[in-house]
């Protein structure tokens, strides 16, 4: 399988953590950063081996429903957009940023609905984990383990916050999420300005709501 698929899983990964948000904010922020990794991966691999017993549309659309209710809460898509994008974030009007974020985040939901269908019963196995009381910004690895193939490696940055733990960026076989995007980031940005990477995005996820939602 080609790299960028592998990220685009990790994308669906990532965004995964929205499953989460059924339970409480107060249970939340008391599960390390290991402990909610594991424990929302699972629950939302049941979930996806559910709805991939329905056809594409239904999975698709109930995808994007449950990620648009429920993941903001568990990400710092600004941080995310702002790795993405790179030292241009820094030029980008505050108004420009909240822009690029939503933006983002509308893609990362999109790509992840169209994600879930690759999912086949893979499996995780979740890596020792420590960390040190006074730590804020951690690493958690886990490893995707598929059936006739060699695992892949995918590690979650996460952040303590005021709300508890938040992932900002998925490492996979190596390779960034986050990074993975800059580079066609920085090359809108030197077409069109911050304004030119924002239609860029606007083009991206209009053309990907326009293909789920044919029948």
């Amino acid at each position: 399988m080609h790299i960028f698929r592998f990220v685009v899983i990790a994308a669906a990964s990532l965004l995964s953590f929205a499953a989460f948000a059924e339970e409480s904010a107060t249970s939340a922020t008391q599960l390390t950063p290991d402990a909610l990794v594991q424990h929302v991966t699972e629950d939302v691999l049941a979930l996806l081996k559910q709805q991939n017993k329905g056809g594409k549309e239904s999975n698709t659309q109930k995808t994007i429903d449950m990620v648009e209710a429920k993941v903001l809460p568990h990400f710092n898509f600004n941080h995310m957009t702002a790795l993405a994008v790179g030292r241009e974030w820094n030029k980008a009007s505050a108004t420009q940023k909240t822009t690029l974020a939503q933006q983002f985040h509308d893609l990362l939901v999109r790509t992840y609905a169209n994600a879930v269908t690759s999912y086949s019963g893979q499996k995780v196995r979740y890596k020792p984990f420590k960390m040190k009381p006074e730590e804020t910004d951690v690493l958690v690895r886990t490893e995707i383990q598929q059936p006739g193939g060699r695992p892949i490696q995918l590690d979650y940055s996460l952040e303590k916050t005021d709300n508890g733990w938040k992932v900002y960026d998925v490492v996979v076989a190596g390779v960034s999420l986050v990074t993975n995007y800059r580079a066609s980031f920085s090359e809108e940005v030197r077409k069109g300005g911050i304004d030119g990477l924002i239609k860029s995005l606007s083009d991206k996820n209009a053309s990907l709501k326009k293909n789920q939602e044919k029948p």
